[in-house]
């Protein structure tokens, strides 16, 4: 099969640029042919507001980009993995006209949030949701902190709900979980042309041993992903273990502020990957205290994938891949001191973490690792080709 995958670059890399990569890898490996289109937003930084208003409704652009590469190429299926901000929903409409199946992957909740994250001062919000002219969020200037930035991304999402984009010119939607695909519905999305299929790890360097006297974090340091409520906890543990904190973002001097105080508080920032997964295979669990609905959340899968049970906040995808008392523990989000009581729970029941270890590592064998992602990756490809007619 031959694939042409798009995907528009963050300027600040994460799990969806990872996502896109080992995606694009695994095809590949089983002898696909993948044509990639890229966009980076550091373009963003040389246009002016009105241009990058125009580019993202409608990018004609993009559109000779893809329309050229599909006439040269003949691909199967065009899978985007991200198009906002310079990509645009326009390269649908260019693979359309040439009679080219069309999946959308949400990784985030973009389409029915212009923040995309459903969080608004650290709390879910979804007063957006099921409005196809999101006004709340300009008010609140959700995006960026900008009600001028917000207001160009609800006119994006206005335009093309008015058009009928998002409803009729992507064949397949590939929602992470089951929780997200609800969301979408809800948004206004059609449920029939939703598939579930979680991410997954390629990397795989074998389970861990979980020796390491410690827990670990991974992730952005902002307060959606419940920074916060995580050293808050610390402060409230008695017990004489140590937490190390990987990642960098916006609450970066709260969390260095912390570990100058607490001496069981490590920050190590940024580390090379290899170096992460060992460490998270040496952890007596990895913890996932995210406020927000996580669309899925990579560092637990890389969790399982070296045998680490997770501790996490009971919502979002955060509750179907945690499994209670089996792969990891839940916690309620935000609650600082029962996820203090759980961490302490858990450091009192080193036989259930050897068992959790075990579980862990079978359920990323039987879900997040390469072969069966693979074949439902194929099979969603071959409904979008069915839908399209071609």
């Amino acid at each position: 099969m031959k694939i042409l995958y798009c995907h528009n670059f963050y300027q600040r890399p994460g799990g969806e640029d990872k996502v896109f990569a080992e995606e694009g890898t695994l095809l590949e490996s089983r002898g696909h042919h993948v044509i990639r289109y890229q966009r980076h937003n550091d373009e963003v930084k040389s246009m002016s507001n009105i241009e990058l208003l125009k580019k993202t409704i409608w990018n004609t652009e993009t559109t000779a980009d893809v329309t050229e590469l599909i006439r040269a190429e003949h691909p199967d299926v065009m899978h985007c993995s991200n198009t906002f901000p310079l990509i645009s929903p326009s390269a649908y409409y260019a693979a359309k006209s040439l009679n080219v199946a069309v999946v959308q992957t949400l990784h985030n909740y973009r389409l029915i949030c212009p923040k995309a994250l459903f969080v608004r001062d650290g709390q879910v919000c979804e007063k957006c949701l099921g409005k196809q002219i999101a006004w709340p969020a300009v008010f609140h200037s959700c995006y960026r902190e900008s009600r001028a930035a917000t207001a160009a991304v609800m006119a994006m999402l206005a335009y093309h709900w008015k058009k009928g984009t998002w409803t009729n010119a992507v064949d397949r939607y590939i929602a992470l979980t089951e929780f997200s695909k609800r969301k979408f519905v809800e948004g206004g999305l059609p449920a029939h042309k939703i598939s579930v299929k979680p991410n997954f790890v390629r990397h795989d360097s074998g389970p861990g041993q979980g020796s390491g006297k410690y827990a670990i974090f991974v992730g952005r340091l902002s307060a959606e992903k419940g920074v916060l409520s995580l050293l808050n906890a610390w402060r409230l543990l008695s017990a004489d273990l140590e937490l190390k904190i990987l990642g960098d973002g916006p609450l970066a001097e709260r969390v260095a502020a912390a570990a100058d105080t607490d001496r069981r508080i490590s920050w190590l920032g940024h580390k090379p990957e290899d170096a992460v997964y060992s460490l998270i295979g040496e952890a007596k669990f990895l913890i996932m205290p995210s406020v927000w609905y996580e669309t899925f959340g990579l560092s637990m899968l890389e969790a399982y994938a070296k045998g680490t049970p997770v501790i996490a906040s009971r919502m979002g995808a955060m509750t179907e891949i945690v499994r209670q008392n089996e792969t990891g523990f839940l916690y309620e989000p935000g609650q600082a001191e029962e996820l203090a009581r759980v961490v302490q729970q858990a450091i009192d029941k080193p036989d259930v973490l050897r068992q959790m270890r075990k579980a862990a590592r079978a359920e990323y064998e039987s879900k997040y690792s390469p072969n069966p992602n693979y074949e439902q990756l194929i099979n969603l490809y071959e409904l979008a080709i069915q839908a399209s007619g071609r």
